[in-house]
């Protein structure tokens, strides 16, 4: 039978169209059923290849997250220590004068020593003695020198001594630390009229600070001559080490 209809398709193509069109329509709907589980399995392979391809690039994603958080934190990192080696600009020092910029690493202070750690040493040409400054102001002087490291007195301690004069006038006094925020005024001059308010730098006498460089302003409690620093010590992040020897200026007196 299956010959004859060959046969007969091939001589007679005509006479057999409306037969494969029935047996079209026949066979079509299974047909369709024995496709469909392969479809589904077609299409379920393709999800799943697309699912990995999308945990893939999930991963990719997370990990440039990742990246790019620890860029940001970097990029914040280095525009404070860019702000804090702007800031100690603000202090202008004279040009004959060198200095050294280290970073402060520990308080190494207590209740009877205020004292800070810094990142320069004898390395670095710092020196026993010499003043250290912040953007805002005088900060203290290094008592100790390492090859590496020096610990700063700051100018609170009880054990500072400061010779400072008010600017714009000839009163001169010695700045004393008291252990606390504010230092004081002693030995001022007998005639000397220092008022509330009034602008203290260094004098330069005695030969450990150059002279010019801003400490605070005067504040008078009861009488007794504070004066409020500034230099903020719980700001800092960096300061300068002014080498003296490059100072023509200092002298004994």
């Amino acid at each position: 039978m299956a010959a004859a209809l060959l046969m007969l398709s091939a001589f007679q193509p005509a006479a057999l169209g409306g037969v494969r069109a029935g047996v079209s329509d026949l066979f079509a709907p299974v047909l369709a059923m024995i496709a469909k589980p392969v479809q589904q399995a077609s299409d379920f392979v393709r999800d799943v290849s697309g699912l990995a391809e999308l945990q893939a690039e999930n991963a990719h994603l997370q990990q440039e997250n990742v990246r790019l958080r620890e860029w940001y934190q970097a990029a914040l990192l280095l525009e404070a220590e860019n702000k804090s080696l702007h800031d100690l600009l603000n202090v202008k020092i004279e040009p004959q004068h060198s200095y050294v910029t280290g970073r402060i690493i520990a308080d190494s202070g207590n209740a009877y020593v205020k004292s800070l750690l810094v990142v320069a040493g004898r390395r670095d040409g710092v020196q026993k003695s010499q003043a250290v400054i912040s953007g805002d102001g005088l900060v203290g002087r290094v008592v100790e020198a390492g090859q590496k490291a020096s610990r700063v007195l700051l100018i609170t301690d009880m054990n500072s001594r400061v010779p400072i004069l008010v600017e714009g006038s000839s009163q001169h006094a010695i700045l004393a630390g008291t252990n606390g925020a504010m230092p004081v005024l002693q030995h001022m001059q007998q005639d000397s009229d220092i008022q509330d308010g009034a602008r203290i730098i260094t004098s330069g006498h005695g030969g450990l600070f150059p002279p010019g460089l801003p400490v605070g302003r005067v504040m008078d409690e009861g009488g007794i001559k504070f004066v409020k620093l500034y230099a903020d010590v719980n700001k800092m992040v960096h300061v300068r080490i002014i080498n003296k020897s490059t100072d023509p200026n200092l002298r004994p007196g």
